[in-house]
C-alpha cells in the first residue's frame, strides 16, 4: 500500500496541474493550512529535476504572498479570524507567550527560523508578525529571505543529488515511513506533556 502511495503521489508530482496545487499549497500553508508545501515540493522535484528552479521560484512566491495574508490576518482581524485558527491548531497559548514577550527583531528572527526549518511554525509566525505590528515590507524581505532560501536550497540538493536520494527514498520507503511516524507519535505525546 505505501508503495501504490509512493507512486501515486511521484505520478501525482509530473502532471500540469502539479504547479498549480504547489502554489495554492505553499499559500495556505504560510497562513493557516497544516501540511508544508514541501509534501509537493519534494515528489515534483524529484519527479522534473529539470524544473527544479521553477518549482522553487513557484513556491517561494506563493508562501510569501500567503504570509502577506497571515499578517494581515494578524494585523487587521486577529479576534475575528487569528485566535479560531491558533485555538484550532492549538497554538494560541504559544502564540500569547510569544506576542507578549518577543521583541520585533525576535520575531523576525523566529520569521526566518520558521521559513528554514518550520519551527515555530510558519503560520503562527506571519500571524504574530502582524499582530506585533512587525513593518510589512520588512516581514516580506525577510519571508523572501527565508522561504527562498529553503526552497532554492532543496531545488539545488534535489536537483543534484535527486537520483541517489530517490533511490534511497525507494529502497527504503517502508523504514523512512515507520521512523517518521514514530517521530510525530514522539513529538505528540512531548508537546501534549509540555
Amino acid at each position: 500500500m505505501l508503495r501504490r502511495m509512493y507512486n501515486w503521489t511521484m505520478a501525482l508530482a509530473a502532471r500540469k496541474t502539479a504547479e498549480p496545487w504547489l502554489a495554492v499549497i505553499a499559500f495556505v500553508e504560510s497562513s493557516f493550512f497544516l501540511v508544508p508545501a514541501d509534501v509537493l515540493f519534494i515528489p515534483m522535484t524529484l519527479a522534473r529535476r529539470d524544473r527544479a528552479w521553477r518549482y522553487a521560484l513557484v513556491a517561494t512566491a506563493a508562501s510569501v504572498l500567503g504570509g502577506v495574508l497571515g499578517w494581515y490576518i494578524g494585523h487587521y482581524a486577529y479576534e475575528a479570524i487569528a485566535r479560531p485558527v491558533l485555538e484550532f491548531y492549538g497554538k494560541q497559548d504559544t502564540f500569547e507567550a510569544l506576542r507578549s514577550s518577543s521583541s520585533r527583531d525576535a520575531v523576525l528572527l523566529m520569521l526566518v527560523t520558521s521559513g528554514l526549518a518550520h519551527l515555530p511554525p510558519i503560520k503562527v509566525v506571519t500571524i504574530l508578525s502582524g499582530a506585533a505590528g512587525v513593518n510589512l515590507w520588512l516581514f516580506v524581505g525577510s519571508a523572501i529571505l527565508a522561504r527562498g532560501a529553503r526552497f532554492f536550497a532543496l531545488a539545488w540538493l534535489l536537483r543534484r543529488y535527486g537520483e541517489p536520494i530517490q533511490d534511497f527514498i525507494e529502497r527504503r520507503l517502508a523504514l523512512i515511513a515507520g521512523a517518521l511516524a514514530g517521530l510525530i507519535i514522539v513529538l505528540y505525546f512531548a508537546l501534549r506533556a509540555a
